[in-house]
């Protein structure tokens, strides 16, 4: 069975932690000669999978952040970059930098060019628990649209006659608001990739053939399958602990 979502992951150890609890109760005739399975080597698997669950909880807070703080951020900006196309034009400039300027606007505000993940709908799976492997070849990427920002603030700078009186629009803000949006921007870039990690080591403690923890769960399943028989009230009990494999 495959695993779409957080919950997945979490209902495998909780599954694990009640096949401890049966293999205790069992006592004596639980008595494993690999080491793996015995209690003590089941109850380190489990606390481990219970920190790695932790971690990527952490993890997917700490980017939901990011992603919404640097949202936060660009919301302005579209408005923002009209009012300076507006105070380039009226500073008398050229129809050459008039041109230069509608084209990176248009850069920084062009619609996409495919349909692509908005925002959200990448956080939407990305708290699912599911990869996102999306490659936009759109100018409104973040990235893109920082990297315009720049040229943007390099081509006022060429033009000596664009000195607006808005605090807002000169070119010191401009170049303020683009060191914190690329802060914020990196700040996601940063939070992605801990996430990430956090995911592979959480699937490695979980999911790692033979060691990981559904490999070993169905280890302990058949050794008590082994010890009181498939019929028996002892294995019906174990066998109703389901453990789901990833994708």
């Amino acid at each position: 069975m495959s695993m779409n979502s957080e919950t997945g992951h979490l209902k495998n150890v909780t599954n694990f932690e009640s096949l401890i609890a049966l293999a205790t109760a069992f006592d004596a005739s639980y008595n494993p000669s690999t080491p793996a399975i015995k209690i003590p080597g089941l109850q380190a698997i489990l606390d481990d999978a219970k920190a790695s669950i932790n971690a990527v909880d952490i993890a997917l807070i700490a980017y939901t952040n990011a992603v919404g703080e640097r949202e936060a951020s660009f919301i302005p900006f579209d408005k923002l970059i009209n009012r300076v196309n507006s105070s380039l034009k009226a500073s008398g400039v050229t129809e050459q930098v008039t041109d230069s300027a509608k084209t990176i606007v248009r850069k920084l505000q062009g619609k996409r060019a495919n349909t692509t993940l908005t925002e959200e709908e990448i956080k939407a799976m990305q708290a699912e628990g599911k990869d996102i492997n999306q490659i936009s070849v759109s100018q409104l990427s973040y990235d893109g649209r920082l990297g315009n920002f720049d040229k943007l603030i390099t081509l006022l700078l060429s033009v000596p006659d664009y000195n607006p009186n808005e605090e807002e629009l000169k070119i010191e803000s401009l170049k303020a608001l683009k060191t914190d949006l690329n802060t914020k921007n990196n700040a996601v870039l940063t939070a992605t990739i801990q996430l990430s990690n956090a995911r592979i080591a959480r699937n490695n403690v979980l999911y790692k053939p033979s060691t990981g923890l559904v490999d070993v769960a169905a280890q302990a399943k058949l050794y008590m399958k082994s010890v009181f028989g498939a019929s028996s009230p002892q294995y019906k009990q174990v066998s109703k602990l389901n453990f789901i494999t990833r994708d």
